[in-house]
């Protein structure tokens, strides 16, 4: 780069760094900024675009242009070549700008005889912000040390945004973390809270993004990085023989550490002006709008990785930590962009609601919210650039809805849901002990699922009968190496003890697919839903099963046992599966053990596949427990992790109903015991559908037994079988909608 650029770019980010000191308000300081960049950089215009809203730019200030259009020129995202450069978050560089693709022309603007135009990003760390343009009468493409220097320029326009300085009338001008935001996600986990925002990765705050020392600033950035390299080296030494992929991500962050086209990039930063921070942040929003246009997975995670050594260099710079000093509100919404299920445990109880940035419906971190019955959503994009500590926050678990820094308005109607959904609980505890009989008299097996010791107390206070589904891969997940058999035997018999003479079905070890062991080798595959998971991890690592069932034999200790296996897709599967409980069984009474007083073995039917196994497989296995969240997706090809197309498929669908049924009348033959688990168990007119489709036993969460108990006690299931039949007979692809009539008719 020149040394007349560099000088040039200086001299103006010097001249910003007066205006960001100047009492000036808002928009008189934007009117001095544009007319400081046109004259620095010897162009006839400068304008700057601001977002009024999440699709709407709006011109607020310009050099060149007319100055009526300041605040009535609009345009949506992608409209135009300002929108062009907002939406794609990419420079634009043209020496002839109506022949430019997407130009619109803006009459009121008077910009029709300028032909150059350069537009630059306002972004930060993946927030867009607005648009900064230059343009020209004479017909040239800007220059790469031009473009570059704009982008510094833009750089600064974003943090003296984030810290307030434009702030002025109208939309656009509206001080940024300040006004109410509504964004939408999908829900994980239902229920509904209100609290103030915990980030569990507060977002470091460069109040200093122009220096005065160029040199200075390079010492602070070369010891900064020598310092990250230090503790990446130190993390790598204490990791070598442990996990392989563990080690992999470890060895990004060396390549990215000691690259020297990363450094060289905050170098040239540094001398166009840039403080060590703003330049290691610079580096860090371009990172992330790259990572928003990357559709390989590999490569997304190698600019997420650079994206967390960003953060590393910037606390380090800033002294920042991993905190902010700031004390854990009493009602704490928790905000990231994603977390794992350790983590999550450590905060516990503690937090009223989980808003996650990413995340997914099936995920472990999803599975522990479910395990504390806390409400979480997930897919809540711009949530970690939005939120700040301390927000006002609700959060619907239900809708997947998140009210950011709400108006009174919306807090009232909030919190009107949230008394009745309390008074409903209320009644719900009135039945907590009534058996679940229809009006029609079918008794109804309420039972539960769990995962954790905290789940138990719900056995009581629920009115839950039994444990229908108990998760044994969280013991795993949460850990950064395998449990010993011993404290598995300590775990499941702290589990047998707090349900007392209540039934546990214990599903065997269910990892793979979204449910990864981070001690455990990552196997690469195209599509892991449909991969080396569950069952099929088992039989190809017969010594963790084994381990496991040693363990929950042990944990018995005389007791019933019950055990499951999950995914099972044919009936040689589970018999090798049984077989090596045989012996397990038999090893234990070699050495001793005192062996369990009776032992079920029972199958999840997940895949379709297992419907239509040979009708002596349901004579064989002890019970069968539909797993509704995958054989649903399977049935209908629908992955339940892709909001594009997880709803439009419907639990109360003829076909669907009709294939539950199937299984019902086959395992009525061999008299197998059945049970359905999954969330569609736990939503009430769904739940009502499957029981009258014969299924007799239902395994939810805790929360959704008091909901699905009171409408299963106020109904006949021969009518609503009766609706059913007449749906179908009717070529209806649903019965949702018959059924809801009906139930108006009987409230």
């Amino acid at each position: 780069m020149a040394e007349g650029t560099e000088t040039e770019s200086r001299k103006l980010l010097g001249r910003l760094r007066e205006e960001m000191a100047s009492e000036a308000a808002g928009q008189e300081r934007l009117d001095r900024i544009t007319h400081l960049i046109a004259d620095s950089t010897e162009r006839e215009v400068c304008s700057i675009y601001l977002f009024r809203d999440e699709d709407t730019l709006e011109l607020c200030a310009t050099e060149g242009l007319s100055p009526e259009a300041v605040h009535q020129t609009r345009m949506r995202m992608g409209e135009g070549l300002v929108g062009r450069v907002a939406k794609y978050g990419k420079v634009v560089n043209t020496a002839d700008a109506p022949s430019a693709k997407g130009f619109r022309y803006m009459p009121e603007t008077g910009e029709e005889r300028y032909s150059s135009f350069l537009g630059v990003p306002v972004q930060r760390l993946g927030q867009k912000l607005g648009v900064l343009v230059v343009q020209s009468r004479d017909a040239r493409e800007f220059s790469a040390d031009e473009v570059y220097a704009l982008e510094v320029v833009a750089m600064v326009l974003a943090e003296m945004a984030e810290l307030g300085a434009f702030v002025g009338e109208g939309a656009a001008l509206s001080p940024l973390h300040q006004q109410s935001v509504q964004l939408n996600g999908g829900p994980a986990q239902e229920g509904s809270a209100e609290g103030h925002v915990w980030l569990h990765e507060p977002r470091v705050v460069v109040t200093n993004p122009i220096a005065e020392d160029p040199h200075r600033e390079r010492e602070r950035l070369t010891e900064a990085v020598e310092e990250l390299r230090v503790g990446v080296d130190k993390m790598l030494e204490i990791s070598q023989g442990g996990d392989k992929e563990q080690l992999q991500v470890l060895e990004a962050y060396r390549m990215f550490a000691n690259s020297k086209g990363w450094m060289r990039r905050m170098e040239e930063d540094i001398a166009l002006g840039l403080s060590a921070e703003a330049a290691v942040e610079k580096e860090q929003s371009q990172a992330r709008a790259r990572m928003g246009q990357v559709t390989d997975p590999y490569l997304r995670e190698r600019l997420a990785d650079l994206d967390d050594l960003s953060n590393r260099l910037l606390r380090i710079l800033t002294g920042q930590g991993n905190g902010n000093g700031a004390d854990l509100p009493p009602d704490p919404i928790l905000i990231a962009r994603n977390i794992g299920p350790g983590d999550l445990l450590e905060y516990g109880r503690s937090l009223k609601g989980i808003v996650l940035e990413e995340g997914s419906v099936g995920s472990h971190a999803t599975i522990v919210a479910r395990a504390l019955a806390i409400p979480l959503v997930v897919h809540v994009g711009r949530i970690t650039t939005e939120a700040l500590n301390g927000d006002h926050i609700l959060v619907d678990g239900d809708s997947g809805v998140v009210h950011l820094r709400p108006e009174d308005t919306v807090v009232s109607a909030f919190r009107d849901k949230i008394a009745m959904e309390a008074k409903a609980q209320e009644r719900y505890a009135s039945i907590r002990e009534t058996p679940t009989v229809t009006q029609d008299g079918a008794r109804i097996n309420m039972v539960m699922n769990a995962g954790l010791m905290a789940d138990l107390p719900s056995l009581n206070n629920s009115g839950a009968e039994g444990v229908g589904l108990f998760r044994t891969e969280l013991q795993f997940l949460i850990r950064n190496q395998m449990p010993k058999r011993s404290e598995l035997v300590t775990q499941y018999k702290r589990v047998l003890d707090a349900a007392g003479e209540k039934r546990v079905v214990f599903r065997t070890l269910d990892i793979g697919s979204d449910k990864v062991l981070p001690y455990m080798k990552h196997v690469e595959e195209p599509n892991p839903a449909l991969g080396w998971r569950a069952i099929r991890v088992g039989l190809d690592k017969r010594g963790v099963m084994r381990m496991q069932l040693q363990a929950l034999i042990r944990a018995a200790d005389g007791r019933p046992l019950t055990v499951m296996f999950p995914f099972v897709a044919q009936a040689d599967e589970f018999r090798e599966a049984r077989w090596e409980v045989k012996k397990t069984i038999e090893r234990e009474r070699r050495l001793g053990h005192v062996l369990p007083e009776t032992l079920e073995v029972g199958a999840m039917l997940e895949t379709p596949s297992l419907a239509f196994a040979p009708q002596k497989f349901f004579d064989e296995v002890g019970f069968i427990s539909i797993g509704g969240n995958d054989l649903k997706q399977f049935f209908f090809a629908a992955d339940r992790e892709n909001e594009l197309v997880r709803r439009r498929y419907d639990t109360l669908n003829v076909s669907f109903l009709s294939f539950i049924e199937r299984i019902v009348e086959r395992c009525a033959i061999s008299e197998t015991p059945l049970s359905f688990c999954g969330e569609d168990a736990g939503r009430p007119v769904e739940a009502l559908c499957l029981a009258a489709m014969g299924i007799r036993t239902l395994s939810m969460r805790p929360a959704s037994i008091g909901p699905v108990k009171s409408l299963m006690l106020r109904s006949n299931l021969q009518e609503v079988r009766k609706i059913i039949a007449d749906a179908r007979h009717r070529g209806e692809q649903s019965v949702r909608p018959a059924v809801m009539d009906w139930l108006r008719t009987q409230s």
